[in-house]
């Protein structure tokens, strides 16, 4: 706190005063009113009006730009708006692109809908250069529920290796995903608040996965602590939130699904979990839903590796709401390689 303070060009009796009335932090002291800081430092209203000018000072920000200056990317990196393909050309038509470098994009679903799948894949094609869509980045990946999927990720190596041969001998995938297995709550914010802002400042990661979001928080609170519940969810949003601002990188949290009954149709329905606190802090939501339908992929080679050769339940990848797309659905399938859409 005093690193800041001495950061400003202000008379050292105010300084003395902010410490004395225990203000720590340069957002405190703009978000304070005037009144408010007279009260607890002591300070005259000409002294308060110089403190909040040196701190506006200070706080650094972006420049203002015009839209088309973002259009033809003619600003700073933070502002220019980025998108990480899924590696499949079908799913990224439907998300115009892919997913975006700014914002939380949730992909909730049941148990084998192929959340993680999805990840995975995306955690591969991030390190791409950004002429094959990717961030020319690698991923940090937290995981909150089971054993990270090493055996799956070096599978789909194997495959994405013969997308991308050209390049397959100049990037090592699996070097590229940095992992970190978390058990509580408080493990959880230690990772995101402290470790991982020192991990990104690195400027080798382009992605952010939380695996998953809900895991942790639908299990450590009694219902007598909903409210601290929906405090943390909200920390943890903003922070990550910053962090994709910040960087400009993609941050993915997949979320599990509850039931909810639809009392007019008289039909379950899953819908993501942890609620309204949680969703409000979400940019995309993005479900992935098994369906009755079964289909069989037709069987065949690549380099000796097979691709296809049995039957697979047909996955809908659907967008429920997002900044820059409508609603949609698009049937998917998960074959050797990974996620992709599928068309009858």
């Amino acid at each position: 706190m005093s690193e800041q303070l001495s950061q400003l060009d202000i008379n050292p009796r105010i300084t003395h005063a902010l410490i004395k009335a225990n203000i720590k932090k340069f957002e405190t002291v703009l978000s304070l009113s005037n009144p408010d800081i007279q009260r607890s430092t002591g300070l005259s209203s000409g002294d308060v009006s110089l403190l909040k000018k040196a701190v506006a000072r200070t706080v650094p920000k972006l420049p203002c730009v015009s839209a088309l200056d973002i259009l033809e990317e003619k600003c700073p990196s933070q502002l220019t708006l980025k998108k990480l393909t899924t590696g499949c050309k079908s799913i990224d038509e439907a998300l115009r692109g892919g997913l975006l470098s700014h914002g939380i994009t949730e992909i909730s679903g049941e148990s084998s809908a192929g959340k993680t799948q999805l990840c995975l894949q995306l955690c591969l094609n991030v390190q791409l250069p950004f002429t094959l869509g990717g961030l020319s980045g690698g991923a940090a990946y937290i995981c909150t529920e089971d054993v990270f999927p090493n055996k799956r990720l070096h599978q789909m190596i194997q495959y994405f290796n013969l997308k991308v041969n050209s390049l397959s001998n100049k990037i090592q995938y699996g070097d590229n995903i940095f992992i970190e297995h978390i058990s509580d709550i408080s493990g959880l914010k230690y990772c995101i608040q402290k470790r991982l802002p020192i991990l990104l400042s690195k400027g080798d990661i382009k992605l952010v996965v939380v695996d998953s979001v809900a895991s942790l928080f639908r299990c450590e609170y009694d219902q007598k602590d909903m409210v601290q519940r929906s405090k943390d969810l909200a920390s943890m949003g903003a922070c990550l939130h910053q962090l994709s601002n910040q960087y400009n990188i993609p941050v993915v949290c997949v979320n599990q699904v509850t039931d909810s009954m639809d009392v007019k149709d008289r039909h379950r329905k899953h819908i993501p979990s942890l609620g309204l606190t949680w969703s409000n802090q979400v940019t995309t939501r993005i479900t992935l839903t098994r369906t009755n339908q079964h289909v069989t992929i037709p069987k065949h080679f690549i380099n000796n590796l097979v691709i296809g050769g049995f039957e697979t339940c047909v996955r809908d990848l659907e967008v429920i709401f997002a900044p820059h797309l409508p609603m949609l659905k698009l049937p998917c399938i998960i074959d050797q390689e990974g996620f992709k859409g599928w068309t009858c």
